[in-house]
């Protein structure tokens, strides 16, 4: 079991949705300090000021996690203000929902850059201190998208088939060095804070509700569990995807359980 009490937390985009909450609750198990990257100043400014009423430890940085220089320079910042992360939570992200043959060359390269690229460098910048340390907890906001494709979500879903596959990858480094350092990869399907408005489902798969979402995904921390997937549902996608031939696959999941439909209306955060 791993204990957020008096530990160092980092949260990216976590001036909202479920960042927002995953700060709260983290500051109701007890840790001695929070830090929020985020790229909205107003939204940064408004949570630090909230949080700072109920705790007095919490730290905003302005961050443009797709700009390396700026993941390097904060993380410097944090290490000499602050001191070196216990746990870090890397969850901001992006979605475009178009067809893949309407997006930019820009829409892609900020969608990768953000959804992949920087969990990369912002963990490179603390993952050898936690090593050095021999503790540390490294937090990675997959999703359900990056274990199957649909559409409307390809170069989405291409930036969570990679964050699932290195997440998996440095677990398992860590385990061979024999470091007490753990990673969680979370793979949940939508959540319903604004990033995916508009999106219609089935009665089969519900859309996760923000609380709900955060607590499973705390207890998961606790429990240093490998992998948080909710609903239950996700848990067997790996399983008949590899069993079932891609047709019969995409039958049941886009015809009658209707995933594939699921971003035909999607609007998206305004």
């Amino acid at each position: 079991m791993s204990s957020f009490q008096d530990k160092i937390i980092l949260i990216t985009g976590g001036a909202s949705g479920i960042g927002k909450l995953m700060g709260k609750a983290a500051i109701q198990k007890g840790i001695k300090h929070l830090i929020i990257w985020d790229i909205n100043k107003k939204m940064l400014d408004e949570t630090v000021a909230e949080f700072s009423t109920i705790f007095p430890n919490v730290h905003g940085y302005l961050v443009d996690v797709s700009e390396r220089e700026q993941i390097q320079t904060a993380a410097q910042r944090v290490k000499n203000d602050v001191g070196k992360i216990d746990i870090l939570i890397n969850n901001a992200g992006i979605v475009i929902g178009k067809y893949f043959h309407e997006h930019t060359h820009a829409d892609i390269d900020r969608t990768m850059s953000i959804n992949t690229d920087a969990l990369m460098h912002i963990t490179l910048e603390f993952l050898p201190d936690m090593i050095q340390r021999n503790s540390g907890h490294i937090v990675n906001i997959a999703s359900a998208a990056g274990m199957v494709g649909n559409p409307k979500m390809s170069v989405y879903a291409a930036s969570k088939w990679a964050v699932i596959g290195w997440t998996d990858s440095i677990r398992l480094e860590m385990e061979i060095l024999g470091k007490d350092v753990k990673v969680t990869c979370i793979t949940p399907y939508y959540i319903s804070t604004g990033m995916f408005d508009g999106v219609k489902t089935s009665l089969f798969v519900p859309i996760n509700k923000p609380e709900a979402t955060v607590r499973k995904i705390i207890r998961g921390i606790e429990k240093n569990k490998l992998h948080v997937r909710m609903p239950l549902i996700v848990y067997t996608l790996q399983l008949f995807k590899g069993i079932l031939p891609t047709r019969m696959f995409d039958l049941i999941v886009g015809r009658w359980l209707k995933i594939y439909k699921t971003m035909d209306e999607f609007t998206g955060r305004k």
